[in-house]
């Protein structure tokens, strides 16, 4: 049981982290589909820059400004170009998957991986016994992500940007006629959702591994996305879905070393993926809320200036 607590934890942190990305982006009225994207260039940047520095501190800095400037990019092309916002954030996800395949090969000459041996600080890594062991080789990230979450509650729900950034995702028109610009109020969610993910992809790479892999985020940008529809759009119900996932990616790990081999290892993987869509299943029940941040998507369709 407590191998199996660590494990959620651990693997639960960057989910939080990405939804919690999500959740300012949907805040904003954009369904933002390109999260797997920024995640796997967060970690991809993080490893590259703190390998080739030393500091891992440098390579997370790095991260956060290429993903800031991803959003800021496909910002200007749902915004001010008028491109499709679905199309547009599955189009950041390719860029994120192959340019970072690309720049494993162009700049380090190999597929595959990339190893490193700076990885983030360990706070509790001392500790070899008793219920501390469950924590004990988390990243500091994985402490701060709970309170990255409660600062993203205050500035969402407790805070003059948080109901501009509402109005601006449910009531544009409103929101216009009160002198609040919804483009720039979407840039900055945006700027916020990136360096979110940038912390995410980081904690994937040099938190809970010590390497950056060709698509090791294999789908975590849109189980992130899920979690922010399941947790109904709200910051601490993101996270709370986010952990459930982080259950659910756990047991199927730890199934693959404990269950016999008269189990087939494909069913054992595809565990955390039918948790996933169950999860779809009863956010559909919810479905009728997502009206409320129509308006902010309709608006979206046609060039904001």
């Amino acid at each position: 049981m407590e191998q199996i607590l660590a494990t959620t934890f651990r693997s639960a942190a960057p989910l939080v982290l990405v939804a919690t990305a999500g959740v300012f982006a949907f805040r904003a009225g954009i369904f933002h589909l390109g999260l797997e994207g920024l995640m796997i260039t967060g970690a991809f940047t993080t490893v590259a820059v703190a390998e080739t520095t030393g500091s891992v501190t440098l390579g997370i800095l790095a991260a956060i400004g290429v993903c800031m400037a991803l959003s800021a990019l496909y910002w200007w092309v749902i915004g001010p170009l008028g491109a499709n916002v679905i199309i547009a954030g599955l189009g950041l996800t390719s860029i994120g998957l192959g340019g970072t395949a690309f720049a494993l090969g162009a700049i380090y000459d190999r597929r595959g991986s990339l190893f490193t041996d700076v990885v983030l600080p360990r706070p509790l890594s001392g500790i070899t016994s008793g219920p501390g062991v469950i924590v004990s080789e988390h990243s500091i990230l994985v402490w701060l992500t709970p309170l990255i979450v409660l600062a993203a509650w205050i500035v969402l729900r407790r805070s003059r940007f948080g109901l501009r950034l509402a109005a601006v995702g449910e009531y544009p028109f409103a929101a216009r006629t009160a002198g609040v610009s919804p483009s720039i109020m979407r840039l900055q969610a945006l700027l916020i959702a990136g360096a979110l993910c940038a912390l995410g992809g980081a904690e994937l790479s040099v938190g809970a591994l010590h390497n950056f892999t060709e698509n090791m985020t294999n789908g975590r940008g849109f189980i992130a996305f899920v979690a922010v529809i399941f947790g109904a759009w709200h910051p601490i119900g993101a996270a709370l879905a986010g952990l459930f996932f982080g259950l659910a990616d756990a047991i199927g790990i730890q199934s693959q070393i404990n269950i016999t081999e008269r189990v087939p290892r494909e069913f054992v993987l595809m565990i955390p993926f039918v948790l996933t869509v169950v999860a779809v299943w009863l956010g559909g029940l919810w479905r009728r809320r997502s009206l409320e941040a129509e308006a902010g998507y309709a608006e979206l369709k046609e060039p904001d200036f």
